[in-house]
């Protein structure tokens, strides 16, 4: 699906990271694996760090504490927040919806419009478009988005294929009406017979969690994880990644009417480093201008990872310069999607911690 949105622009973007960090040489002894076939998983994949919540902390945690911060420092006002979305697979409760939550922790309006997401990988594209969306409407004229994940509260810690990678966070991005006009141009894929590449088989009402779920099982690679577990098939995903993303980019450029030298930064998913060195490879396009420093430093917080991502390798520079971004995500679902538009001249783009 090719999309195309007029006169949207993003206005400041902030990062809520966990202070709980962990090295992965700490967890080597959780993986029946040996150090050093590990130690070459890490340099392979570009392991080092991630960071996670501490027990009992949620995805609604980390928001209020983000947007509190942006109150209290006059970056943000209540009554200015027309719509609030939260993009997660991590939600607080079954029901109600977290972002109504969220609205009733921070203070916001009756009249603000409130709605959860559940999309993983590509959330940040697929909540923008959802934003540039209500921004069509007359009465919208701000529209907070939240991308925030809590999945290593699901994930087997004597899983190597998994555990190592994912982090947690939470990301707000202010997205508005622009003055100026401005063209941004999207395409949006989602197959949906792949679904299980990327699952948490238990919990929900197919498979309601029981004692039987919670049962720790090896599978063939000496990995042990229960069906709560986050189930990833890496071979399936990586070729995907690799098989569906260049052809999407190269038609999203095409149409657009762009090339690949005119974009200044291709700000993607990272779901780690070897990956993305695949994919710009693939695409033709410099390493240098698709950072995959992500993982290495915080984990992969689905979602979260590109204004993650942005703040990150770019900082204050993105309050006094403009540049022309490919944001891209890719993953659970199967879904994958990407937007071509210029970011710059924020009032905003931190990281603080939680």
């Amino acid at each position: 699906m090719n999309l195309k949105f007029h006169d949207k622009k993003i206005t400041g973007i902030l990062t809520v990271l966990p202070s709980k960090e962990i090295l992965f040489e700490e967890e080597l002894e959780n993986y029946n694996f040996s150090v050093a076939k590990s130690m070459k998983l890490k340099m392979a994949m570009g392991y080092n760090k991630h960071r996670v919540v501490e027990d009992g902390t949620c995805v609604s945690d980390l928001c209020v504490h983000g947007l509190n911060y942006l109150f209290e420092n006059n970056l943000l006002r209540r009554e200015d927040v027309d719509a609030l979305l939260l993009v997660t697979q991590s939600p607080d409760h079954f029901m109600p919806a977290t972002s109504s939550i969220i609205q009733g922790k921070v203070g916001l309006g009756t009249d603000t419009f409130c709605m959860d997401i559940n999309q993983g990988c590509c959330g940040f594209v697929v909540g923008l478009i959802e934003a540039f969306m209500l921004l069509e409407q007359e009465s919208i004229n701000k529209v907070v988005l939240l991308n925030a994940d809590v999945l290593s509260r699901k994930v087997s810690k004597r899983d190597r294929n998994s555990n190592p990678l994912i982090g947690d966070a939470a990301t707000i991005t202010i997205v508005e009406k622009s003055m100026e006009p401005v063209v941004i141009h999207g395409l949006l894929k989602m197959d949906g017979t792949n679904a299980d590449a990327l699952m948490i088989p238990a919990g929900g009402f197919r498979l309601p969690a029981s004692d039987d779920t919670r049962q720790m099982i090896e599978d063939e690679a000496g990995n042990f994880r229960s069906q709560d577990n986050l189930v990833m098939k890496g071979d399936e995903v990586f070729n995907f990644v690799q098989r569906e993303v260049p052809p999407m980019i190269e038609n999203l450029l095409h149409v657009a009417g762009s090339s690949k030298e005119r974009v200044d930064w291709y700000m993607f998913h990272q779901p780690n480093r070897f990956m993305l060195h695949k994919l710009a490879d693939k695409l033709g396009v410099p390493r240098e201008k698709m950072p995959s420093n992500i993982v290495e430093n915080f984990g992969n917080a689905s979602g979260a990872t590109i204004p993650t991502n942005i703040g990150f390798n770019l900082g204050d520079r993105l309050m006094r310069e403009q540049y022309v971004f490919c944001l891209a995500g890719f993953g659970v679902g199967l879904t994958w999607g990407a937007l071509l538009l210029n970011i710059g001249n924020l009032s905003f783009n931190e990281i603080i911690y939680y």
